[in-house]
């Protein structure tokens, strides 16, 4: 098992077919990395394979890439990951189409190191190996590839292979450390069963970790499944940790239901995407593309079909880039910085690619003018100018769950640009558990909107004591998240703006006032009810004898209803607060005289009121734990 200190790198071979990829793969590694039958019979490599080195402190995981242009999908799904290119150029047929298609594909994915094998040394002379050696330094020149060593050997004879070795150490070292501790992604290159073991998939991890017992999800299909153990280099391992070439074997699915193109990741972190905004670069060798251009898209494993709706221009020219929202025929996982590669639709040939800005992109509009400068900001910005960027533009706010689906931060970056972005004044936190931003425009523009709205409910109810908080919440509309508002409706309250009780919100210091009508109406109500005692009258018996309109007569009932001085014990029976005390008075006195216990029919006799009125005050009286009933009876408590 390699040290916690070795190195893990990944050389991805490129180069025409036949240039002996395969053969140098194996030369270097002493493992041949062609696995199918067909490739064993015709000598040549049809899909992706495998093999590892280690020595040194580095651990390096080849993978071998057909070369044949028919086979370039496959190529693709082989090319993530990739941390040093290992160009192939036979000395006895120099540069050829796959060279370039190859090479391109790895610039445009953003490879940044790499070295070049020209390969079958011992098949050409002296002479024309240096002038395959001028042609390579010419082709290369300006690309990542141009102060690359460029190494003569032979896989047959041997001939090259320490300094081959040496310059891919010395690549080795320049690659940059990484970051084990971002969150788990692994794109499937293959999935088979495995006797004794069940399913097991593979591929390059390009961030994270795994390891045996973690819960990881696939996508597209959003399944949970467990990791039973893992493999790298043909070894069994606690945890895989990023650049290793990974086989996972996971448990509760078939193997059947597994295929190159989906992904692994970490459990409830990230989503699928049918729609994506990107930085769109073409090669100089393409053809225009013009909007609603249909493409082959290929990130990662996955390959399908995207049309192209280009920002701010009509086409897009040769060698040029621009702003692009790809719409993509199948769902998939990507992320910020992903890199990608775009195909013509026919005939089938590369033709640019380019990285993903925004992986959970809105539809195009004409009208989103803001939409550029935003790109800019997720292309360039800092965490926290991207952070003010995205909350300008999310119309209900940001929760901690979507910043991470958007950009894959950690935690502790999260919050860095939050704590940032909070001394700008430009973000507002309305929430910490769970964590949600919003713009300051925005929670000023919900200030506004509460107190007109109160304010406008009490001029047309004034004898409403204030609105109701979740009536409120509800006219705002589903723009405004329930943090918001309750965030907004505190801090109103602490600058003394709204007075907030219970489930009623007003203006701070506002009364009711009555109108003289008004008051004399509303000592009729309480009168009438007092007067009754216990056999009260109808509700709508009072109020038709008031020198007010019904709705006014029924705002004065609810107020005595708040003040306590009117008790609902039903819907259509309402008591006076004296008469029910009264009441309770009564049924003390009866229990120190006579005992706890008491029937309906000696209630009725004890009060003097019908049976219409007694058995809604005992339910009442039940409810206010003043009595308990007990079969026909009641117990006084």
């Amino acid at each position: 098992m390699p040290s916690a200190t070795t190195k893990n790198v990944i050389v991805g071979t490129a180069g025409h077919i036949d240039h002996g990829k395969s053969a140098l793969v194996e030369a270097l590694t002493g493992t041949h990395p062609d696995r199918l039958a067909e490739e064993k019979r015709r000598g040549i490599t049809i899909d992706l394979g495998f093999a590892f080195l280690e020595e040194k402190g580095v651990r390096f995981g080849f993978v071998d890439v057909p070369g044949h242009e028919r086979f370039v999908s496959n190529m693709l799904a082989g090319a993530s990951g990739i941390d040093v290119l290992l160009l192939v150029i036979a000395a006895d047929e120099s540069i050829k189409p796959q060279t370039r298609e190859h090479f391109d594909i790895c610039r445009l994915l953003g490879v940044k190191r790499g070295v070049v094998a020209l390969t079958k040394s011992d098949l050409v002379d002296a002479d024309t190996l240096e002038l395959v050696r001028m042609e390579a330094e010419e082709y290369l020149r300006g690309s990542f590839l141009e102060r690359a060593p460029l190494v003569a050997i032979s896989a047959r004879t041997g001939s090259g292979l320490p300094e081959l070795k040496k310059a891919l150490h010395d690549a080795a070292a320049d690659a940059a450390a990484k970051d084990a501790g971002r969150y788990f992604r692994l794109p499937i290159d293959r999935a088979f069963a495995m006797k004794g073991f069940g399913s097991v998939v593979t591929g390059t991890l390009i961030s994270g970790s795994v390891g045996a017992g973690d819960e990881v999800e696939l996508f597209p299909s959003g399944e949970r499944l467990r990791v039973r153990g893992v493999q790298s280099g043909g070894k069994m391992v606690e945890r895989a940790t990023l650049g290793q070439r990974t086989a996972v074997n996971l448990a509760g699915i078939e193997h059947t239901a597994l295929r190159r193109g989906m992904v692994l990741a970490a459990p409830g972190k990230f989503r699928k995407t049918r729609r994506i905004d990107v930085r769109l670069e073409l090669l100089a060798s393409a053809r225009k593309v013009k909007q609603r251009s249909r493409v082959h898209f290929h990130t990662g494993t996955a390959e399908t079909i995207a049309e192209v709706f280009l920002h701010g221009v009509k086409e897009l020219a040769p060698g040029g880039s621009a702003f692009a929202n790809l719409k993509l025929q199948d769902e998939v996982l990507v992320l910020p910085g992903d890199r990608f590669i775009v195909r013509q639709f026919s005939p089938v040939v590369t033709i640019g690619g380019g990285g993903v800005l925004d992986p959970l992109a809105r539809r195009p509009m004409v009208r989103d003018m803001g939409r550029t400068v935003f790109l800019e900001a997720l292309e360039k910005g800092k965490h926290e100018e991207i952070l003010s960027a995205m909350m300008e533009r999310a119309l209900l706010g940001l929760g901690y769950e979507e910043i991470v689906a958007r950009t894959a931060w950690t935690e502790r970056e999260i919050a860095d640009a939050v704590a940032r972005l909070s001394q700008t004044g430009l973000s507002k936190t309305v929430s910490t558990e769970p964590l949600v931003l919003v713009s300051g425009k925005l929670f000023e523009e919900v200030q506004k909107k509460i107190v007109e709205k109160v304010d406008k409910f009490q001029k047309e109810n004034p004898l409403l004591p204030g609105m109701a908080r979740e009536e409120l919440r509800a006219s705002l509309g589903k723009r405004v998240r329930t943090e918001t508002f309750r965030s907004v409706i505190e801090n109103l309250a602490a600058q003394k703006k709204l007075d907030v009780q219970g489930e009623s919100v007003k203006k701070a210091g506002s009364e009711i006032a009555l109108q003289p009508e008004e008051l004399k109406a509303k000592e009729q109500i309480e009168a009438a009810f007092a007067a009754a005692s216990l056999s009260v009258p109808s509700v709508k018996e009072v109020l038709a004898g008031l020198p007010v309109e019904p709705m006014r007569a029924e705002k004065l009932l609810h107020i005595l209803l708040r003040e306590k001085n009117l008790v609902r014990v039903t819907a259509e029976l309402i008591f006076h607060r004296e008469a029910l005390a009264q009441l309770k008075a009564q049924l003390s006195a009866y229990k120190e005289s006579k005992g706890d216990r008491i029937t309906v029919p000696v209630f009725k006799d004890l009060t003097g009121i019908t049976r219409k009125y007694a058995i809604p005050l005992l339910e009442y009286l039940d409810r206010e734990r003043v009595t308990r009933r007990a079969g026909d009876e009641r117990v006084i408590l």
